[in-house]
């Protein structure tokens, strides 16, 4: 059985690993700056349309940070894996599934706290900089609790896929084709458009913004927050997957 102190053992070298790979620094870091670039480019350039929401042009790079985050959480495992230095983790911490659970809980609570500081830094960018009264302000408060969520949500679905794969290139690709896919290829599935379309934490992540002052129509037919909950449940088997994959070989 894991014990507290091993667990605590895995989540502080990982925390030493996270900050010490450029890949994965880099790559956080442009997730924390791309929201803030993309307010200030609408607000500049006055793109937004008539009926966009504040909270909605503000976040108008949310949707790449996100892909990004998911690549951070492809990284912190398949880069491992590639370079060779897994089996110095494994020899630190010989239980895999604590290695696999150190990693998904530090890469969602690194991404939820980086989109939630992120994303309101740029809501109140776009606010401050857009004409007052223009666009619809509404409540973003509850969106952008939940905008954090998928960032988190994105984050351990690249960790679960990076595991799976152990390749950093296909990892990545992977991930993306995912987070891509659904809503690409749910118009073509008929009356199971909405689950289809749903189910990637991108489209969550798009309907959130809209959240403000949006209606169903405007949203899509399964709403943000279901929306929300139907990836983190896809999210969780694939984790889950990658997680009865690592005990196999702890066995």
């Amino acid at each position: 059985m894991t014990t507290p102190t091993l667990g605590s053992q895995a989540l502080s070298y990982e925390w030493i690993k996270f900050r010490s790979v450029r890949s994965t620094l880099w790559t956080t870091a442009a997730t924390a700056v791309l929201p803030l670039l993309g307010a200030v480019f609408v607000a500049a350039t006055g793109s937004l349309q008539p009926d966009d929401t504040v909270l909605g042009g503000s976040l108008t790079l949310s949707v790449v940070a996100q892909m990004l985050a998911a690549v951070v959480g492809a990284l912190v495992i398949s880069g491992e894996y590639s370079s060779g230095t897994i089996r110095t983790t494994f020899a630190a911490v010989p239980r895999r599934s604590t290695v696999f659970a150190a990693k998904a809980t530090l890469v969602a609570a690194v991404m939820y706290a980086l989109a939630l500081l992120s994303c309101s830094a740029a809501y109140l960018v776009g606010d401050a900089m857009l004409p007052a009264g223009r666009y619809a302000q509404g409540d973003p408060l509850p969106a952008l609790f939940g905008i954090a969520a998928s960032f988190a949500v994105a984050a351990v679905l690249g960790l679960a896929v990076g595991t799976l794969v152990r390749h950093s290139a296909g990892a990545v690709t992977t991930v993306i084709g995912i987070l891509l896919l659904p809503s690409l290829f749910g118009p073509l599935f008929g009356n199971a458009e909405r689950w289809i379309a749903g189910l990637s934490p991108t489209a969550a992540l798009e309907k959130l913004t809209q959240t403000s002052d949006a209606t169903s129509d405007t949203v899509g037919s399964l709403g943000p927050w279901p929306s929300l909950l139907l990836v983190a449940a896809c999210t969780t088997a694939i984790t889950l997957a990658a997680l009865l994959l690592l005990r196999r070989r702890d066995a």
